[in-house]
């Protein structure tokens, strides 16, 4: 069964499967997105002392809240957090969730990412705008260095996002694709591409 993937805006996704949905990095309604009514049985928290990337309470469904590194097991729902120490000294927690046989990693707001943590993954959701988090051409980077068959970019500056993020036009001069924004993409073992892919997902409230 295939999974599915909408962005939320910043770093938030839902991910969908047969066995329920986990809600990443959820964002306050000052960030200029919009979580609309979001539900989930799990949330996972790169940044719990970062309040534009922890705003748990905005989920329904009395979900599971993930901050911290370790392995859990949620109706049917794989989830490790990972810690990774930043440039600046602080925690981000990266998290993999498996979900009905699809690895999905999400970077949080990490410096310094451990590649073997990460080799095997499916689908990587990644921060490319810098500032708090990856620099577009070390995004670019880690991308092919980690080479998992679908990346999403996250964490980039859209016309209402009040932090000084870069443009997602500065992470496309880095790998030279430039895909059409999708409302969102449905991923299984079967559909994934032979190469590595970027996809690019419209914000979602």
């Amino acid at each position: 069964m295939p999974i599915e993937i909408t962005y939320l805006g910043r770093n938030c996704f839902r991910l969908k499967g047969r066995d329920g949905s986990v809600i990443t990095d959820p964002c306050p309604p000052d960030s200029g997105f919009s979580l609309a009514k979001q539900s989930a049985e799990i949330v996972t928290i790169s940044r719990r002392d970062d309040p534009g990337y922890s705003y748990a309470e905005a989920i329904g469904g009395n979900p599971m809240v993930l901050d911290a590194p370790g392995e859990y097991e949620i109706g049917g729902i794989l989830v490790t957090g990972i810690a990774s120490k930043r440039s600046d000294g602080q925690r981000n927690v990266m998290f993999i969730s498996e979900i009905d046989g699809i690895r999905v990693g999400h970077l949080g707001l990490a410096h310094n990412v451990a590649l073997d943590d990460f080799k095997g993954v499916d689908v990587l959701l990644l921060p490319v705008g810098g500032n708090n988090a990856l620099a577009p051409n070390v995004a670019a980077d880690l991308m092919t260095k980690i080479d998992p068959s679908v990346v999403i970019p996250m964490n980039y500056k859209v016309a209402f996002e009040p932090l000084p993020l870069e443009p997602l036009e500065a992470f496309f001069k880095e790998t030279g694709s430039r895909p059409e924004p999708l409302p969102k993409v449905t991923v299984s073992r079967s559909s994934l591409p032979q190469d590595l892919t970027v996809m690019v997902l419209e914000p979602r409230g």
